[in-house]
């Protein structure tokens, strides 16, 4: 008989050494070389027993039912349609922002067939019990208890998962965290780096063969990005971010809200967003987004303040920019903007002190967006010059003026996407004028225009555009 091999592998990152050492020199820990069985040269219990089977792509049909509602609209606009077979989700967000409440909520709303096994590294059996009940979650529409198709296991071991796993058949599996999870053949420690692409690639590679979901909770750094090995976002289908409303800029028509963004996505796109309310029910859906971040004023409107119509995926949203600029206090002036990219904010200035002759340059510049979400849409830029210009020379913007457009260095308007459904909600929501770019001749974007009782403003460059404003004033 051959002789049982035996390593010395690393308890916290796994790296292996065929003679004890006292420092680990992959991760530089001292005493953490323990002795263990070498990893035959086989993969094990994944062994390939037979050759692969390969299929012509041509031939493979793209089946309808492979994906399925969680039951949360907000959730299915942001995953792209619902929750993919066979798919694994990374959700990632700050402490306390919601991740746990949203698996529960998805956990018993979800229409699937079959079981739902909810696996907690974090909190015992009888918290999430009290979780479920505080949140009022156990009955659906149908009159059934969705809470008995639930089945939970509080543990991080991975040998114990999947023996849950492979006993309850699940349609879907809810991991709270994956920083709580190890496993024996990749050390002791939970949390490490090979800890967590392990045990990840273990339960990903379980539900992509067994037709089953995975959403996996993951704990994020300081700088707000997912902790642990960039691996994992690689190794999963769709990244999710949990995303909470600055509330030094106040809350959201006075509710506390929670943004719900998708850096990837394998099917679907990245561009939608979901939008929450945290209550005593845990987080509820916001459908109707149209005045959630507008500020209700009686009166004239303050200098510096502009609303804008920008697109968030598939949904138009009227938003308050907001711009101060004072004096800089240094030699070089500043930008303090976090909701609108600073970069944005500089070069918007630039154009305007280079086509208006509007002095920026020695002004510390502040821009804010109201209600504190984050926009990244181009169609925000004409929006943010006309606060910029009205911070600057202290004239307010009418107060029934919409504005979207984008401003190029050249000092011109450019077309955005959409134009026709922005000034649609504009004027649903009671504008009665939008400032745009002149439409395209030929039918290009924005040239077909409903009409709608909202007085548009076309503008061929930001002169044209301040000139309007001077005009509704």
């Amino acid at each position: 008989m051959k002789t049982q091999k035996f390593v010395y592998r690393c308890s916290g990152c796994g790296h292996e050494e065929p003679k004890w050492l006292g420092r680990c020199p992959e991760c530089g820990e001292w005493n953490t070389l323990v002795e263990a069985e070498s990893a035959p040269a086989a993969t094990g219990r994944r062994a390939v027993k037979k050759p692969p089977q390969t299929f012509p792509l041509a031939s493979l049909e793209c089946k309808d039912e492979a994906r399925a509602s969680s039951g949360i609209a907000e959730l299915d606009r942001v995953l792209g349609g619902g929750i993919m077979k066979r798919s694994a989700i990374l959700v990632g967000g700050e402490p306390g922002i919601g991740k746990s409440t949203l698996l529960l909520q998805t956990a018993a709303a979800a229409r699937i067939k079959g079981r739902v096994l909810y696996v907690s590294g974090e909190e015992s059996a009888s918290q999430i019990r009290l979780r479920a009940e505080r949140l009022g979650l156990g009955e659906d529409p149908s009159g059934k208890n969705s809470l008995e198709r639930i089945e939970v296991i509080c543990t991080g071991s991975l040998e114990e998962i999947e023996t849950a796993l492979n006993a309850v058949k699940p349609s879907l599996v809810m991991v709270d965290s994956a920083q709580t999870l190890f496993s024996a053949d990749a050390g002791t420690t939970p949390g490490t780096v090979s800890q967590m692409k392990y045990c990840s690639y273990e339960l990903v590679a379980w539900v992509k063969e067994h037709d089953a979901a995975l959403f996996l909770v993951a704990h994020v750094t300081k700088e707000g990005v997912i902790a642990g090995p960039k691996m994992i976002e690689h190794l999963v289908d769709t990244v999710l971010y949990f995303e909470e409303n600055d509330k030094t800029s106040g809350l959201c028509g006075g509710r506390d809200c929670r943004f719900l963004r998708a850096s990837k996505n394998r099917f679907g796109s990245v561009d939608e967003i979901g939008i929450f309310t945290m209550g005593d029910k845990g987080l509820v859906p916001v459908e109707d987004t149209g005045t959630l971040f507008l500020v209700r004023r009686e009166g004239e409107f303050p200098a510096g303040v502009a609303t804008a119509a920008v697109l968030e995926g598939t949904r138009t949203i009227l938003v308050e920019i907001q711009a101060l600029t004072i004096p800089a206090k240094g030699a070089v002036s500043r930008v303090f903007s976090d909701k609108i990219d600073s970069g944005r904010v500089s070069r918007v200035a630039a154009a305007l002190e280079k086509h208006l002759g509007l002095r920026l340059s020695d002004q510390d510049l502040y821009v804010n967006v109201a209600g504190g979400i984050r926009i990244t849409e181009v169609g925000v830029e004409l929006a943010l010059a006309c606060a910029l210009y009205s911070a600057r020379t202290g004239i307010a913007l009418p107060g029934d003026l919409a504005i979207a457009g984008e401003l190029s260095l050249t000092g011109e308007l450019r077309p955005v996407n959409r134009l026709p459904s922005r000034i649609k909600t504009a004027a649903s929501l009671g504008f009665n004028s939008f400032l745009c770019p002149k439409p395209e001749s030929g039918g290009a974007p924005g040239a077909q225009i409903p009409k709608e009782q909202t007085t548009l403003k076309p503008a061929g460059d930001i002169k044209a555009a301040i000139k309007q404003i001077a005009k509704s004033n």
